[in-house]
């Protein structure tokens, strides 16, 4: 994970969101997960080329079961895409990068 990801938990998950004022990409995942761990360098990528207008943000749904249950992630990696504390778009699995980077695109 790159240093500069927001770790979110329960306890500080709604007071994090709301300081940031731009697009915020949730990445809920788990360390057992392949596919979280395929992703993961793909989301870091995208963020350092966004020169600051994307914050990456981690929660790991084995410690944080009230989040997962919250935004009904029933499957990982689940990417919520967050603006102004509301989730406006999401994806679901391991995508390809050009389509999360084309998600980007059409929300930032």
């Amino acid at each position: 994970m790159a240093d500069a990801a927001v770790h979110l938990t329960e306890k500080n998950f709604d007071e994090t969101l709301a300081q940031h004022d731009g697009l915020v990409m949730v990445d809920f995942w788990a360390e057992w997960c392949g596919p979280c761990r395929a992703i993961a360098p793909f989301l870091e990528e995208l963020v350092r080329d966004s020169a600051g207008r994307i914050t990456l943000a981690k929660v790991n749904v084995d410690e944080n079961h009230a989040l997962a249950a919250r935004y009904a992630i029933r499957s990982i990696p689940t990417v919520l895409f967050v603006r102004q504390g509301k989730v406006v778009d999401q994806l679901i699995g391991a995508v390809p990068k050009a389509k999360i980077k084309e998600k980007l695109d059409a929300l930032a």
